[in-house]
């Protein structure tokens, strides 16, 4: 096989494993984003008999924490189902809920298969983790409207884990309400996709819309560290692989990560 050919088949396979893997996570994520954004409707609805839109929900209110609890079977479900999934939920904008400045409805994997919720101190009198809203798997679905990959990072605030956490921005009535999300350990995520960059034969790196590297076989560019140069995300919007300083960037079939290989490669 001549080698561009040869190097185009081995890209591909690449891109292909890298939405098979991800592509169940990010299903999950839809999922939740859709009852998230349902939940939220119904108990910012106008209450019966109420005059006008300062009126919601039960008894005239906006939504608040117990109205999330619906989520809970799901979310439980979810960490059952979806094996590369450690940590699922919904993470309001601050504001939104009547009842508390920020909220995280998250729930995570457990020892022999239990669950259990992840419980924050969300003062920001006392808490270095009351404003989630710089953090990127936050701030890239609410910026840009699309899903994302945030990571890897280690991950203090759920883990303490090396993970990539993957969202989708919630929507109600047109307006940014929060985030879906997932985490996926690192180490899982490598499982599934090192080998086949270990079979290319030559460097090659999955980065995402940051130019964070999700996985790499470049010692140059190792997991974690920060690709710098082009669009990373403009590139990400682009149906076709677009070279830039001697490399190649190719993205992975609707998954927001790009591979990246050297131009003398494809």
């Amino acid at each position: 096989m001549p080698r561009t050919l040869e190097a185009t088949a081995g890209t591909a396979a690449v891109t292909a494993r890298v939405r098979a893997t991800l592509e169940g996570v990010f299903e999950a994520v839809a999922r939740t984003a859709d009852e998230a954004a349902h939940l939220l409707a119904a108990a910012s609805a106008p209450a019966p008999g109420s005059r006008g839109p300062g009126s919601s929900g039960p008894g005239g209110r906006g939504p608040v924490t117990a109205d999330l609890a619906a989520l809970r079977p799901a979310l439980h479900r979810r960490l059952g189902e979806e094996r590369l999934v450690s940590g699922i939920g919904f993470v309001a904008a601050p504001g939104l809920l009547a009842d508390v400045p920020a909220w995280l409805e998250w729930w995570q994997s457990a020892p022999e298969g239990a669950v259990r919720p992840l419980l924050l101190d969300l003062d920001p009198g006392t808490s270095a983790y009351s404003d989630y809203t710089h953090w990127d798997w936050y701030a890239l679905p609410r910026d840009t409207g699309a899903r994302t990959v945030a990571g890897p990072y280690v991950d203090y605030l759920c883990s303490e884990e090396y993970s990539l956490t993957l969202a989708a921005p919630v929507r109600v009535a047109g307006r940014f309400a929060g985030v879906a999300a997932a985490d996926v350990y690192l180490r899982h995520f490598e499982a599934e996709v090192m080998p086949l960059l270990q079979g290319l034969p030559y460097r090659a790196s999955l980065v995402n819309a940051r130019g964070r590297v999700a996985a790499s076989t470049d010692p140059r560019h190792l997991a974690g560290s920060l690709l710098k140069g082009p669009d990373f995300a403009g590139v990400l919007a682009s149906p076709h692989p677009v070279a830039h300083a001697g490399l190649t960037l190719t993205p992975c079939e609707g998954i927001p990560l790009l591979l990246v290989t050297p131009a003398a490669a494809s």
